[in-house]
């Protein structure tokens, strides 16, 4: 953010403090209240024909919390309308490289809630997070020790670990999917020259070991270019994401992981901008010096980096 914006934010902060203590909420009159709950109620009713019982559920629950919100901040006309154009304009710019629907839903929290709620803790499984907007379909294959950056800019850096279930087992042919940003904040599908880079997946050896090549995480904003970074402007956040690098594993009898791991020491970690930072998914990202051997004796110019990720799968319906 600029200067310039930052003092145009802080204007806009001082005069939304000014309209609220000029026009705080009044209280709602009895009448006014009735005729409030009168149209709430009649949209509960019209859902009575609905022969789905938890799509009746979700509808009726939509409802009454959309109608609690705007009762509650007395939504005014002219707000009600700006939002449907902010929502417009989120289906405007998402396309088949990039989903402004899912960034909106990372940015309020509302994705790493939902899957708070539909990964619960078990045992000592590793955690979830989001998946982020980028995630794509059809990734190569790479062998254990190869290198998923197929040319992507930034450090080396070798990651290694095991995948396990949560009483210890080693899980041979777990699938390891895997994806991040280059050293420039951005991942490949944000070209416009059809690069696959920084993205690939393998699987776990019989010993359910695995080891890569790919890129030392760096920072880097969400796309704020599109109307869900002019939302977080407008209220003072940051779009930047702690560095992370992403993985998505499954395994025969097991829940499907999608997760991250991030690098300690980052300054994002606890302004991460979709919420997704776990402490059990900080990670030591250890640089070496130049010359230093690396495992498989791969000649790397200048310096790397190495880190470990032991992958803790919880069983399927836990």
């Amino acid at each position: 953010m600029s200067p310039t914006d930052a003092q145009n934010l802080a204007v806009q902060r001082i005069e939304y403090a000014e309209a609220e203590q000029q026009t705080p909420c009044r209280p709602v009159k009895a009448r006014q209240a009735e005729i409030e709950e009168d149209v709430l109620q009649r949209v509960i009713r019209s859902f009575d024909g609905c022969a789905d019982p938890r799509l009746k559920r979700v509808m009726v629950s939509l409802v009454e919390h959309l109608h609690a919100f705007l009762r509650d901040v007395r939504l005014t006309e002219e707000e009600w309308g700006e939002a449907i154009k902010f929502l417009t304009a989120v289906g405007h710019i998402t396309d088949d490289k990039r989903q402004e629907f899912i960034l909106l839903s990372d940015t309020l929290g509302a994705s790493m809630q939902t899957i708070a709620i539909n990964n619960e803790a078990y045992k000592d499984a590793t955690e979830s997070t989001v998946w982020g907007p980028f995630f794509v379909e059809g990734s190569p294959e790479i062998q254990n020790g190869e290198d998923m950056s197929f040319g992507a800019a930034g450090q080396p850096c070798w990651v290694e670990g095991t995948v396990t279930d949560t009483e210890g087992n080693r899980l041979p042919g777990a699938r390891i999917e895997v994806w991040e940003a280059d050293a420039d904040g951005l991942y490949d599908v944000q070209y416009a020259d059809g690069r696959v880079a920084a993205r690939a997946h393998l699987f776990a050896d019989e010993n359910g070991a695995y080891r890569f090549w790919g890129g030392t995480p760096t920072p880097y904003p969400i796309p704020y270019d599109g109307p869900v970074g002019k939302m977080l402007q407008a209220v003072g956040r940051s779009p930047y994401r702690a560095s992370h690098l992403h993985f998505m594993v499954t395994a025969p009898g097991c829940r499907r992981l999608v997760t991250h791991i991030f690098v300690a020491g980052d300054d994002l970690l606890d302004k991460d901008s979709v919420f997704g930072v776990k402490e059990s998914l900080i990670k030591d990202f250890v640089e070496q010096s130049a010359g230093t051997p690396t495992p498989d004796g791969r000649v790397v110019e200048g310096t790397w980096a190495r880190t470990r990720f032991d992958i803790v799968l919880a069983p399927t319906g836990s």
